[in-house]
């Protein structure tokens, strides 16, 4: 096998592995004079690579990610790393991870949020942006992406913090209640921070992921702005996907908020934060049970003493609807894929 080229330790500021998987040293050893670089924005233009957090250079896409149909989750995405050869991407490395959500519109498409993240803090602000449901919804697409999820609770100082620490007790995730200007209570986010560790925050506008992102920095450097009174939406003040390295040695991505969380079809239900109510499914007494009102269904049965709310059961069938209708269309445009290149080969 070909030497593999040595990684300048610069990366590892910006989130390079200390243990470098088997698939990136094949791809390596396969390029040995490309440079390794990080995407650290995207912007509908371009994107921006680093080799060092505060060595930047814009970077030109692959001729065929330049084609309509060219799928757009197989396009580079912040986080990935890519191997360049010059200001050129050659390839990206497989990722270790992602958090991707249905793209907006008819057709099916994939689009990549964040890529080789070790962690996603789901950002929900203690005003009326606080929502069980729609944390649900975070955790179902964040689930089986590889990164581990927790959930953040900013405005701790101004709204009714145990309430909703109390609301979200069932959910199998980690849950803080911080406030987002304060540095000393932010700290309890610490240990999802060490050096090396890549973190992305996803959330609606107005949540607090820049106010977070900039305590986390010591320095302002994310714009912020206020949130309207009568429904606490903010703008996007945050218009592109970034990442920035950390005081601790930690890469941290800010995204801007996402009114949509389609799912891919991808997904499961169970590691998407509803593990209780699959469980629970396995004891109904029918094989077939649709937990609505069959004898013997253990999934009415818990919510009747009161160990499952109803209302996180009705969000359990929306998904589950979303997710098979998601799967369908997958299932559909990898159909239509397969004619594609089936076709091709045949004119050849």
């Amino acid at each position: 096998m070909p030497k593999i080229p040595d990684v300048s330790p610069a990366l590892r500021l910006i989130g390079w592995p200390a243990a470098v998987p088997p698939e990136w040293e094949e791809a390596l050893a396969a390029r040995p004079q490309a440079n390794v670089a990080r995407i650290i924005e995207q912007h509908r233009s371009g994107y921006v690579a680093a080799i060092a957090p505060e060595t930047s250079f814009k970077v030109e896409s692959p001729p065929q990610w330049m084609r309509p149909r060219f799928p757009n989750h197989e396009r580079a995405a912040v986080g990935d790393w890519v191997l360049l050869d010059g200001d050129k991407i050659l390839s990206i490395l497989p990722r270790r991870s992602s958090i991707k959500r249905g793209a907006a519109g008819e057709h099916y498409h994939q689009q990549v949020i964040a890529a080789n993240i070790d962690t996603v803090f789901v950002v929900v602000g203690l005003d009326d942006d606080f929502n069980p449901r729609r944390i649900e919804r975070y955790l179902f697409l964040v689930g089986g992406g590889g990164a581990q999820p927790v959930v953040v609770l900013t405005k701790a100082d101004a709204g009714d913090a145990q309430a909703a620490l109390d609301a979200l007790k069932n959910l199998d995730v980690p849950v803080f209640a911080v406030n987002a200007k304060d540095a000393g209570s932010v700290a309890m986010l610490d240990r999802y921070l060490g050096a090396g560790r890549s973190v992305v925050l996803v959330g609606s506008s107005g949540a607090g992921k820049s106010t977070l992102t900039n305590t986390l920095l010591g320095e302002t450097k994310m714009k912020t702005g206020a949130v309207r009174e009568r429904d606490s939406r903010g703008r996007h003040t945050t218009t592109h996907r970034a990442l920035l390295a950390l005081p601790s040695g930690a890469c941290l991505i800010d995204t801007p908020g996402m009114r949509e969380l389609k799912p891919t079809g991808e997904e499961e239900l169970a590691e998407g934060g509803f593990a209780d109510i699959e469980e629970l499914a396995t004891q109904c007494k029918f094989r077939d049970c649709t937990h609505r009102s069959e004898p013997g269904c253990a999934v009415r049965a818990a919510i009747e003493r009161g160990a499952l709310d109803e209302a996180r059961l009705h969000n359990y069938f929306k998904l589950r609807d979303e997710l098979a209708g998601a799967a369908n269309k997958l299932a559909q445009r990898l159909a239509e894929q397969k004619a594609e290149a089936s076709s091709k080969r045949r004119k050849r």
